[in-house]
């Protein structure tokens, strides 16, 4: 899930056409909001900040 993520917000949405970037733009939001529900209430896990 995360990489999905990470992906979908490298992509360069200005070349996107209004419909694709409204798509992107939604699929984007989802997935930050599940990552929220299902990170670990310690923090810990692949959606935990780090010090990078």
């Amino acid at each position: 899930m995360h990489r999905v993520l990470s992906n979908l917000s490298r992509l360069d949405v200005d070349r996107l056409d209004d419909a694709d970037r409204e798509r992107v733009e939604t699929a984007r939001d989802r997935l930050e909001e599940v990552s929220l529900l299902t990170r670990p209430e310690d923090g810990s896990g692949p959606d935990a900040p780090t010090d990078d």
